[in-house]
C-alpha cells in the first residue's frame, strides 16, 4: 500500500519520535478532553465560564511556543529543551493530580488547579514544537532541500508529516476514549495521575533513544547570547530609520544566507563590523518572511475557533441528550470526541491511494493538489460540520420542546467531518509553516503552526464573551449559552461560526491566487 511505503521511508528515530509525539497527546488529551466537565461539576463553574477557561488555557498553551521557539533556534538545543520541558510538563501534572486528590477548601483548589494548568501549558510550549523539529531534523538533508513553491514538497518531508499527524491522533484516540470513562466512573484522581505515568514513560523512552538521534541541525549557538541580541536590534532600528525596504526576500536566498551564521566562520579574519551587519540584515529578512505569513496566518484563525467546539459546547450538547447503552452503562460526552481521530486513523491512509490519485485525474496535475490546496479543502469540511452541528442542535430543541431526547449518536457526523477536515487543513498547516521558513526557523516555523490555535482559542473565548453579552437581556433571559439547555441556542453560535468561517475561507483563497500572481 501507498502509506505503508511512505512510512518505511522513514528511518528509526522519526518512527521512535512519532511514537513519542502519541504517547505526548494521549497524556494532553487524558487532561483537556474533559476538563469543561471537571470544571462545572466539580468546581462548579457555569457552561460559559467553562468554555472561556478551556478555550484560555488551551489557547495559552498554543501560545508559549511563540516565545521558546526563538530561544531555541538562536541559543539553545532542540534535544535539552525536550528534557527540560518534558519535565515542567510531569511537574504540572503531577500537581494537577494533587489538587483533584485535595479534599481542601474549593478557593485553595482552584487556586492551584489555575497552578498546575498554566505548568503544563509551560511543559508543552517548549516540548511540542522542538519535539517536531527535532523529529523533521532526523530526515536526511538531501531530501530537505529549501524551497519556496507549495505545490510539491519533498516525498521524505510529507511523509513525515502525514505520518506525525497519524502518530498524535492515535495517542488522542486512546486519550479521548479511555481517560472520560476512568474519570467519569473511577474518579477524577486516578484520571489526572494515568496520564502523569504516561509522560513519565515517554521521558524514558525518549532518554533511551539518543544513541539514534542524529544531532547534525540541533546545536548551541556559542556566540555571546545578549550581545548577539543586542548587535541585532541595532541593526534593525538602523534599517528601519535610515533605509529604503529592501524587496521582497527569496527563501532559498536566506537558507544561502543563514548557513554563515550556523557554522563555524572560515575567514578568522573577518571584521566585527561586518558579523554584525550580517546579523542584523539577516533578522531583517527573517521578519519580513514571518511578515509575509501573517495574512495566511489570519485566515486560518476561524477554523481554530471551530476546532475548539469538541472540548466546549459539543460536550455540553452531548449532556443533553440520550446517551444509555443498556440500562446502566452512560456515554461520557467528551469519548464522542474519539470520532475525530477514529476518522483521522482509518482514513488518512487513503489521502494517498485514493484522493491524490482522483485529485490527479480531475485536476490533471500531477502532483493532486498542493499544500494551499489541501488546506482550503479541510476549511471547507469545517464550515460543512458546523451546518451540521447547527442542524442537529435546531432537531435537539424540537424533541425537547416535544418532551423527547434525541440520541447522542447525532453529533457523530460533526464530528467525523471535523476529523476528515484536519486530515487536510491540520497536515497542510505544518508543512506550509515549516516550509515556509528557513532552516534555521524551523522550530518558529512549528510555533507559528501552534500559535494559530492558540491565538484561535482566545478569539473563541473572545467570541463566546461577545455572544454572551449580546445575547442576554437585562432579566437574565435570551442567553445563547444557559445553563438549561432548554433555553441556549447554540443552533446560533453554530450557524454564526459557519458564516465567520466562509468569509476566512473566501479571503484565504484569495490571498493564495495573489501570492500566486506575486511569485
Amino acid at each position: 500500500m501507498a502509506g505503508d511505503k511512505r512510512f518505511r521511508t522513514l528511518n528509526k528515530p522519526c518512527v521512535l519520535l512519532i511514537v513519542i509525539a502519541g504517547i505526548e497527546r494521549f497524556v494532553f488529551k487524558g487532561v483537556g478532553s474533559n476538563l469543561v466537565i471537571y470544571l462545572t461539576e466539580v468546581m462548579h463553574m457555569s457552561s460559559s465560564s467553562a468554555a472561556q477557561t478551556v478555550n484560555s488555557w488551551t489557547g495559552f498553551t498554543s501560545m508559549v511556543p511563540l516565545l521558546v521557539a526563538p530561544l531555541v533556534d538562536s541559543y539553545w538545543n532542540r534535544y535539552s529543551t525536550i528534557l527540560a520541558s518534558s519535565f515542567i510538563y510531569l511537574i504540572g501534572l503531577l500537581a494537577l493530580t494533587s489538587t483533584a486528590l485535595n479534599k481542601s477548601k474549593a478557593s485553595t483548589s482552584s487556586s492551584s488547579m489555575f497552578v498546575s494548568l498554566y505548568l503544563i501549558s509551560l511543559g508543552i510550549g517548549g516540548y511540542n514544537p522542538s519535539l517536531q523539529a527535532f523529529g523533521a531534523d532526523q530526515i536526511d538533508t538531501e531530501d530537505e532541500l529549501p524551497t519556496t513553491n507549495t505545490n510539491t514538497s519533498p516525498n521524505k518531508k510529507g511523509a513525515f508529516f502525514q505520518w506525525w499527524y497519524f502518530g498524535i491522533c492515535s495517542g488522542s484516540l486512546l486519550g479521548v476514549s479511555i481517560m472520560p470513562n476512568i474519570q467519569d466512573s473511577v474518579g477524577w484522581g486516578l484520571g489526572f495521575a494515568v496520564p502523569a505515568m504516561a509522560m513519565a514513560v515517554s521521558m524514558v523512552v525518549f532518554s533511551c533513544g539518543s544513541g539514534f538521534y542524529s544531532f547534525e541541525n540541533d546545536r548551541s549557538n556559542d556566540v555571546k547570547a545578549m550581545e548577539k541580541v543586542v548587535h541585532a536590534v541595532k541593526g534593525c532600528l538602523s534599517k528601519f530609520t535610515h533605509s529604503k525596504a529592501d524587496e521582497k526576500p527569496n527563501l532559498v536566498e536566506l537558507e544561502l544566507e543563514d548557513k554563515p551564521l550556523c557554522v563555524k566562520q572560515e575567514n578568522q579574519t573577518e571584521s566585527q563590523a561586518d558579523q554584525k551587519s550580517t546579523n542584523s540584515n539577516h533578522l531583517v529578512k527573517i521578519f519580513q518572511v514571518v511578515m509575509g505569513l501573517l495574512p495566511i496566518w489570519t485566515t486560518l484563525l476561524m477554523f481554530a475557533v471551530i476546532f475548539q467546539q469538541p472540548n466546549t459546547f459539543f460536550i455540553k450538547q452531548g449532556m443533553s441528550m440520550k446517551r444509555n447503552i443498556g440500562h446502566t452503562y452512560k456515554i461520557p460526552p467528551a469519548t464522542l470526541q474519539c470520532a475525530i481521530t477514529i476518522s483521522i486513523v482509518l482514513l488518512m491512509p487513503f489521502y494517498d491511494t485514493v484522493f491524490i490519485p482522483f485529485a490527479r485525474f480531475i485536476l490533471r496535475n500531477e502532483n493532486g493538489i498542493n499544500t494551499m490546496q489541501r488546506i482550503a479543502v479541510g476549511m471547507f469540511l469545517s464550515v460543512i460540520a458546523m451546518i451540521f452541528a447547527a442542524t442537529v442542535e435546531m432537531k435537539r430543541l424540537q424533541y425537547y420542546s416535544e418532551l423527547e431526547t434525541l440520541s447522542i449518536f447525532w453529533l457523530l457526523p460533526q464530528y467525523i467531518l471535523l476529523g476528515i477536515s484536519d486530515i487536510f487543513t491540520v497536515v497542510g498547516m505544518q508543512e506550509f509553516f515549516y516550509s515556509a521558513v528557513p532552516e534555521g526557523m524551523r522550530t518558529m516555523g512549528i510555533a507559528l503552526y501552534t500559535s494559530v490555535f492558540g491565538v484561535g482559542s482566545f478569539l473563541s473565548a473572545f467570541l463566546v464573551f461577545l455572544v454572551e453579552y449580546f445575547s442576554t437581556t437585562k432579566d437574565g433571559k435570551g442567553n445563547w449559552f444557559s445553563d438549561d439547555m432548554s433555553e441556549a441556542r447554540l443552533d446560533k453560535y453554530y450557524w454564526l461560526l459557519a458564516g465567520t468561517s466562509s468569509l476566512s475561507l473566501v479571503v484565504f483563497v484569495v490571498l493564495c491566487r495573489f501570492q500566486k500572481t506575486t511569485q
